[in-house]
């Protein structure tokens, strides 16, 4: 059984399922190799785990609902294997195991499998599963960790490797004192700095400004210290992905250009209490979620309209949750309201049908009584 990914109503270029999952695989990896620069093994290791959970959930339900000589075919599809990617890189690094595992079990079998597998699932597999994590397990889904040049400790891989499976390092360090940067303060993310020191009176300049100099916070150049790397790499796989015409350009441009016009007017009415759109765009999962969540052709809209609406509609969402919200970054909740509404929208902006005006009327057929009295006329 092949799958095949085309957008409605016509697509002149189709490709292959496992073709177009490899490819955004590739694509996805200049962002994975930024997150190993800044952050260390931690993801990788995620990721590991995350791959094999998914390939064993996949086997089992394939095993009981597939031909058995199509199941090596489906099982390599790349699409479990994305999933379970795109859960693990959203994931803090350092952690437990147990985390990524459960994550993505819940992504295959629950979002996935559940609704009749690839295909049929109406939420992105991922964020629904990265949402019941972070509901769930709020203090292990925000256990970040400082970049690496900012740590005291030396986070290497064996320490790492511990760490993830104890809670440990290999001397007894915690996860809450690797948390501990240089000047002895417990790091957040960037987003939930931000959130946190306007809720306590700051303004904006005096977070960022304050913390460059004093390096207390995770604040690098004005915008947010390995994040804005990490995001700009996730851009350039995105950008490859457009040029590969694997995804359209319509949902991340869309979101972009959302998030854009809102914070530039929030940021050109109260500068200080709002953040400007660089820092909206490169910090959290902005451009993963732009380029690799939201372009889903399961999950997503599929007429050209719908995309600009369902970009336009996540781009303000994130803006209101990161401003308004109790969750410092909202791509995650974004994304499934916008999965919920793509139907919708796909309803009213679906392409019209050729030959066919709006106000026509069937004509009626005439029966067979009164075909025989014209005929006798």
């Amino acid at each position: 059984m092949a799958f095949w990914i085309a957008s409605s109503p016509h697509n002149h270029s189709q490709a292959e399922t496992s073709s177009l999952m490899r490819l955004v695989i590739y694509a996805v990896l200049p962002g994975i190799f930024a997150q190993w620069y800044f952050f260390g093994w931690g993801n990788m290791v995620h990721i590991a785990l995350a791959v094999t959970t998914a390939i064993v959930c996949e086997f089992i339900v394939l095993s009981l609902r597939s031909n058995k000589s199509h199941i090596k075919k489906q099982l390599f599809d790349g699409s479990a294997i994305l999933t379970a990617i795109l859960l693990s890189i959203s994931l803090p690094a350092i952690a437990p195991w147990w985390i990524s595992v459960l994550g993505t079990a819940f992504a295959i079998l629950v979002v996935k499998q559940l609704y009749g597998g690839l295909g049929h699932n109406p939420f992105n597999p991922a964020m629904a599963a990265y949402v019941m994590l972070l509901i769930s397990f709020p203090i292990q889904m925000t256990s970040w960790q400082p970049p690496l040049a900012l740590m005291t400790i030396d986070l290497d891989f064996n320490n790492t490797i511990a760490t993830i499976f104890t809670g440990f390092t290999s001397e007894g360090y915690s996860v809450e004192q690797l948390r501990t940067n240089i000047d002895g303060f417990t790091m957040a993310t960037p987003l939930d700095t931000l959130k946190t020191n306007l809720g306590l009176g700051l303004i904006v300049s005096e977070t960022i400004t304050t913390t460059i100099f004093t390096n207390n916070l995770p604040f690098g150049l004005g915008f947010a210290y390995g994040w804005e790397w990490i995001n700009i790499a996730f851009l350039a796989g995105g950008i490859v992905l457009i040029a590969k015409k694997a995804i359209a350009w319509q949902t991340p441009v869309s979101f972009l250009s959302s998030l854009f016009i809102c914070s530039f007017i929030a940021y050109a009415i109260s500068p200080d209490s709002s953040a400007s759109t660089l820092f909206q765009w490169l910090t959290g999962g902005c451009m993963l979620g732009a380029f690799f969540i939201l372009t889903d052709p399961v999950t997503g809209a599929t007429s050209t309209k719908g995309r600009m609406i369902v970009g336009a509609l996540a781009g303000l969402l994130v803006y209101l949750i990161r401003s308004y919200g109790g969750y410092p970054d909202g791509v995650a909740f974004a994304v499934l309201v916008c999965n919920m509404s793509a139907p919708l929208i796909d309803q009213y902006t679906r392409p019209r049908t050729y030959g066919h005006s709006i106000n026509q009327q069937p004509t009626a057929m005439p029966d067979s009584k009164t075909t025989q009295q014209r005929e006798s006329k």
